[in-house]
């Protein structure tokens, strides 16, 4: 397996927590009020799961090893574009978790930020996820030999001892569960 196919097989996960976000953004609209729990649960999974870890082994692994190489310069620009993204998602989600505790404070006003937030962010993963597993992943692949190709993807297991993929997977299964 090439180091992209863990990424590509997390991105399937960030993709399912975000269709659960997408319709919990949808019943706060509805209902005039947000869930709290859910809002935290999910700043958790973003946090920890799409930033921390998954975002975590892109910064810190690949794109790092990527440097060191001489790339053509889409795929630099590429690069360049993925890292402004992350912090994006990173400066979006810390907006939202301010919003969150200002409702959660009694400013009722604040849910109208929680949907804006909310909503950012289940139209940027989609696109992200898109530009990486399409147009990132596999072309860079090609930068790397084999020997450094089963490298990248030992630091990835040793990065990835520090997280709990099966409770974020546990995490996304019944949500989907109860959401329907």
């Amino acid at each position: 397996m090439m180091p992209a196919g863990p990424l590509m097989i997390e991105h399937r996960l960030i993709e399912r927590m975000i269709k659960i976000i997408r319709l919990q953004t949808q019943l706060f609209q509805a209902d005039k009020k947000a869930d709290i729990v859910f809002i935290d649960t999910a700043i958790d999974f973003i946090r920890t799961y799409a930033d921390k870890c998954h975002h975590g082994k892109e910064e810190d692994i690949l794109f790092m090893d990527l440097a060191k190489k001489e790339l053509r310069a889409e795929h630099k620009k590429t690069m360049e574009e993925l890292i402004q993204e992350h912090i994006y998602a990173r400066n979006t989600t810390k907006s939202l978790v301010s919003a969150k505790e200002r409702y959660a404070q009694g400013d009722k006003q604040a849910l109208f930020d929680i949907v804006k937030l909310m909503e950012e962010l289940v139209v940027f993963y989609p696109k992200h996820i898109e530009k990486e597993d399409k147009h990132f992943f596999i072309p860079v692949m090609k930068y790397f030999s084999e020997a450094e190709q089963k490298g990248m993807l030992k630091e990835f297991a040793e990065f990835d001892r520090g997280f709990d993929h099966a409770k974020y997977k546990m995490l996304a299964l019944r949500l989907e569960k109860e959401k329907k």
